[in-house]
């Protein structure tokens, strides 16, 4: 070490002296000086203008577990064996600047001493001889490896706090959670839950079995492929009551340890792919944290090192219980929204149609997609509905909101569209009836009730189609208009008139009327189909067109493109798509006459009835279609007008229909033993399976159907 000029009194020193206020005081001597550093609770070192090890007190030393006489000469970073200085070249640089510069500065260095890590923050300062030469640079450090640590969970927590539980699903939650862990302290993590779990059940406790089954649902390591993993990704596996993790998860307790002869056949359970694994990875500190939420146990995670030299520490278990215990309670969070997801979509699905109906009016193929958003399941739906005359209703809803409110809500909503539709409401009448009943739902749900809110904003399309004339009606409560694809190929979106959203109340409903060519393909859509991020409506619209405008595609394949081209991987709202194709009834499935209103015609219209039912095969059926056409043909005559029409329809029912210039409503009525009259309805009712009656703008129709069992019809 080279000499320097001691500062402070002269030697000989020690004696009291006296401030220029008369305070008195005894000046240490150079010996005691000596002391006073030696004896010092902070460490200090100093290095000599070659930078080298010159002296150190006794704290320094007894923390590098180092007598001087071993550290003299030794350049910063050469702490010898035992030792490790992470950062050791920047120390000496450090020296260096402080040397040429003569400015000291802070320094903070990283050190491995055995099996304990350290953090010193340093000053460094310059010392100088009595000319004010620089001599050396004294280093006096303190201890903040507590401070470092609790830095490090902080940021590490703050870090997990943006990036666990972006999403509510529990793989990705998982996956979340391993990612950070190996960022940041470890070099293989993985996480297995038990199966229930995945499913959104309640999860069984882990003292049920001897032998406790998980998914392993996310692992990482620092090593491309993870090939410490014994377990592949997706796969289920057991754990031992026994093994050091099965006792981890009977007890509920982290574990820590250092992988020995010993803790290795506690923690295998003597599984010899487990044990190769460990061995093979030079894996040789493992903490074990169980996954806890609510008191129950979901997993377990575990976090393993073999690159970083360092074993896990107390800190280290302290910050992955707190990982691990930010990450449990959105997995539980994932869970609980996956078991009310599926049984929202459950319900759902379950109010949606389940097969085709019974019908010929027109080829129909319809898609359902859930939201795969956090908002939860929508209350979209579709529905085709037959009706009278071979005639029928595609209709295509929207219930605004999420969650089983909203499925609930629509399967009320799609059960009152059905029983308008039944009573042959024109769409018009319908939507307004619909409209009617959502605000006395409206109103018998409480604004702030905990289980939803109002119906209010749900929208409809409800569309009806006669293959006997290629007619459609249509009409639409603040739902996107259909797009209707000719057979030439040209595409258009329908104008219908804008009606507001059902359960606002107070505004009208206008429909539309159109004349449809045979193989005309209609596609009503909700609006998830149409809004997406990142594409405004237009574009998608202009999308549409062009997949349904594209040629020789059937309903399935056109079906299909439309859901590849315009759904995103993870929809944000429910999508619900209903493809149409109309036919037209032909000379073997339809006729009509009209007649005066005159009762001499009764027979004549029982005798033309009569000859189109034999030209189609239908013999067995004269006797009671004559019966059925002179009742509803004499009670058009008779309290009805011009003009009498008579329709024969073969569906899927005979379907016998008359329709006359009044709206008088006709009623079932029971004649008594002496009437002359009232069993005409009575007679209609039971020769047929169902009649009823629809109204128009000019009249009304009573129709009746008789069962074809035998029909050999194709339905679609």
């Amino acid at each position: 070490m080279d000499e320097t000029e001691p500062a402070g009194p002269p030697a000989g020193g020690g004696a009291p002296e006296a401030a220029g206020d008369g305070r008195a005081a005894d000046v240490p001597s150079d010996a005691l000086r000596c002391r006073i550093l030696e004896q010092l609770p902070v460490m200090v070192a100093y290095f000599d203008r070659h930078e080298r090890f010159a002296m150190a007190n006794t704290a320094s030393l007894a923390m590098l577990g180092k007598d001087e006489a071993s550290m003299i000469g030794l350049r910063p970073g050469e702490s010898g064996p035992g030792v490790v200085v992470q950062g050791g070249e920047g120390l000496q640089e450090a020296i260096d600047r402080v040397l040429r510069t003569g400015q000291g500065e802070p320094y903070e260095t990283y050190l491995v001493i055995g099996d304990h890590e350290h953090v010193w923050q340093a000053a460094l300062s310059p010392v100088r001889d009595a000319a004010g030469e620089v001599q050396g640079v004294s280093v006096v450090t303190l201890d903040t490896t507590e401070q470092f640590w609790a830095r490090k969970r902080l940021a590490v927590l703050n870090k997990a706090s943006r990036r666990i539980g972006s999403t509510l699903d529990v793989g990705r939650t998982a996956e979340e959670l391993a990612e950070l862990a190996i960022e940041d302290f470890a070099d293989f993590v993985a996480v297995d839950l038990l199966s229930e779990v995945l499913r959104g059940d309640e999860a069984r406790s882990v003292m049920s079995s001897d032998s406790i089954g998980f998914h392993r649902v996310a692992q990482q390591s620092v090593l491309e492929g993870c090939p410490e993993a014994v377990v592949p990704l997706g796969g289920i596996h057991a754990y031992d009551r026994e093994s050091e993790v099965g006792r981890a998860l009977v007890h509920g307790e982290p574990a820590r340890f250092t992988v020995d002869e010993e803790s290795l056949r506690r923690w295998t359970g003597g599984d010899p792919a487990r044990t190769r694994s460990l061995l093979d990875n030079k894996i040789h500190s493992v903490l074990l944290v169980p996954l806890q939420a609510r008191g129950v146990t979901l997993g377990i995670a575990l976090f393993c090192r073999h690159r970083t030299p360092g074993a896990f520490g107390a800190a280290d278990l302290q910050l992955a219980v707190e990982l691990v215990s930010r990450a449990a309670v959105c997995v539980d969070n994932a869970r609980r929204y996956t078991r009310e997801r599926a049984t929202a979509l459950a319900l759902q699905r379950s109010l949606l149609p389940r097969r085709a109906v019974r019908q010929q009016a027109v080829e129909v193929v319809a898609r359902y997609l859930p939201s795969a958003s956090g908002t939860g399941i929508g209350g979209d739906w579709f529905d085709v509905i037959p009706l009278s005359g071979a005639r029928v209703a595609l209709v295509v809803g929207d219930v605004v909101g999420h969650g089983l409110h909203a499925s609930a809500t629509m399967g009320r909503l799609r059960t009152a569209v059905r029983t308008l539709a039944d009573v042959d409401l024109a769409p018009v009448e319908l939507l307004t009836q619909l409209d009617d009943l959502v605000l006395t739902l409206d109103r018998e749900q409480p604004a702030d009730s905990a289980d939803g809110g109002q119906v209010a904003g749900a929208t409809c399309l409800y569309a009806v189609y006669d293959p006997a004339t290629g007619h459609l009606m249509m009409a639409r409560a603040g739902h996107p208009e259909p797009m209707l694809t000719r057979p030439d190929g040209t595409v258009s979106q329908l104008e219908l008139p804008t009606g507001p959203p059902l359960g606002v109340g107070g505004l009208t409903f206008e429909g539309a009327e159109y004349q449809l060519p045979e193989g005309s393909r209609l596609a009503l859509y909700t609006d998830g189909l149409i809004e997406t991020a990142g594409r405004d409506v237009d574009t998608a619209l202009a999308e549409l067109r062009e997949v349904l405008g594209r040629p020789a595609l059937s309903l399935e394949q056109t079906c299909d493109a439309v859901m590849d081209a315009l759904v995103p991987e993870q929809p944000e709202d429910d999508i619900a798509l209903l493809l149409a194709r109309t036919r037209r009834l032909d000379a073997g499935h339809y006729a009509a006459w009209e007649f005066p209103a005159d009762p001499a015609i009764v027979s004549n219209a029982r005798e033309r009835a009569a000859v189109q039912l034999a030209a189609w095969g239908l013999d067995d059926a004269v006797f009671t279609t004559e019966l059925v056409v002179s009742e509803l043909v004499t009670n058009a005559i008779r309290y009805g007008g011009d003009p009498i029409r008579l329709r024969l329809i073969r569906d899927t029912a005979l379907i016998c229909e008359v329709f006359d210039g009044s709206s008088t409503a006709p009623h079932l009525r029971r004649a008594r033993i002496y009437d002359e009259g009232g069993r005409g309805l009575l007679l209609v009712a039971s020769l047929t399976e169902r009649w009823g009656t629809r109204y128009t703008s000019t009249g009304k129709t009573i129709w009746a159907e008789q069962p074809l069992p035998d029909t050999e019809d194709d339905l679609v």
